[in-house]
C-alpha cells in the first residue's frame, strides 16, 4: 500500500496520458491474500482494489505452472503487470508437465482455465480458492454425486468473460469463491457479467458468493479461520445452490 500511488496513478496511466508513446513494462511482484496470523494490515486480498483500475493487467496464480507461465508472460508485457501471489502457497509442491517445464512456456494473460470438468454447477474462484474447490468438487461427487466445474480465473484484469459466461451455460449454477471482501469484489464483477449477459437465461438457481467476512482480519487463529472460506461453507452454498436439482 505504500507505493499504491506510484502502481495506480503513475504506472497504469503513463500510456494513456503520453497518447500511446511511453510504455511503463514493470511487473509488481507481491503476497496478496490471507497469510497465517499476521493480523489485518497483512492478510487481506487487493484483487479488486487493483482489477478496478484501468491501465492494469492483474493475474493471480494457483499453481506452479500458472505462476511460471503467467510470470514470463507478465514480463514480456510491456505495460504495467501487478502478480499476486499468496504467501500459503509458496511452500506448496505442485505437478508440472514436459510442456511446463519447456523453457518456452509462456501462458497468456486474460485466459482463465477449466481446472476439473463438470455439469451441475460451476465454481469460479482464483488463486488459493482453487484448491479449496477442488477439495469440495471432489468430496461432494464422491458424497452427493455432484459434479462441479472449477473455474481458475488465472487473469483478474481482463477477466475472461468468454469461459466465464459459456461455463455457466453449461451447467446453469454458479458459485463464486474468493477470499476477498464481499462488497465490491470479484465475485460482485462476475455476477455482473452474467446478469448483463445471454447466461442469465441459462441460469436454474441465483449465483452464490462465497467470501471472506466484511472484517479486517483478526490475529487469533480462531477468528481467523472464522473470516475465511473453508471446505463448510463452500459445501454449505452448493446444497443451497442445487436445492431440488434432479441428479
Amino acid at each position: 500500500m505504500q507505493a499504491i500511488d506510484q502502481i495506480i496513478n503513475s504506472a497504469a496511466k503513463n500510456l494513456y496520458m503520453t497518447a500511446g508513446h511511453v510504455n511503463v513494462p514493470i511487473v509488481f511482484r507481491g503476497p496478496n491474500g490471507a497469510a497465517a496470523g499476521v493480523g489485518a494490515q497483512h492478510s487481506q486480498c487487493f484483487a479488486a482494489w487493483y482489477g478496478s483500475v484501468p491501465g492494469l493487467k492483474v493475474v493471480a496464480p494457483y499453481s506452479s505452472e500458472d505462476a511460471k507461465g503467467l510470470l514470463k508472460a507478465s514480463i514480456r508485457d510491456p505495460n504495467p503487470v501487478v502478480f499476486l501471489e499468496n504467501e500459503l502457497l509458496y511452500g506448496v509442491g505442485f505437478p508440472m508437465s514436459a510442456e511446463a517445464m519447456s523453457k518456452d512456456f509462456v501462458l497468456p494473460i486474460g485466459k482463465a482455465k477449466i481446472e476439473r470438468e463438470g455439469k451441475h454447477l460451476t465454481i469460479i474462484t482464483f488463486s488459493r480458492m482453487v484448491g479449496l474447490a477442488l477439495d469440495v468438487a471432489e468430496k461432494l461427487s464422491r458424497s452427493d454425486n455432484i459434479s462441479i466445474e472449477v473455474v481458475n480465473l488465472r487473469t483478474i484484469r481482463p477477466l475472461d468473460t468468454k469461459t466465464i459466461i459459456q461455463s455457466a451455460k453449461k451447467t446453469g449454477r454458479v458459485i463464486t469463491l474468493e477470499e476477498g471482501w464481499p462488497q465490491s469484489g470479484i465475485g460482485s464483477e462476475i455476477c455482473a457479467i452474467l446478469f448483463e449477459s445471454e447466461a442469465f437465461d441459462y441460469l436454474d438457481a441465483p449465483v452464490e458468493r462465497v467470501t471472506g467476512a466484511d472484517v479486517p482480519m483478526a490475529y487469533a487463529i480462531n477468528l481467523e479461520k472464522a473470516s475465511l472460506p473453508q471446505v463448510d461453507d463452500v459445501i454449505a452454498a452448493v446444497k443451497r445452490v442445487t436445492k431440488g436439482m434432479k441428479i
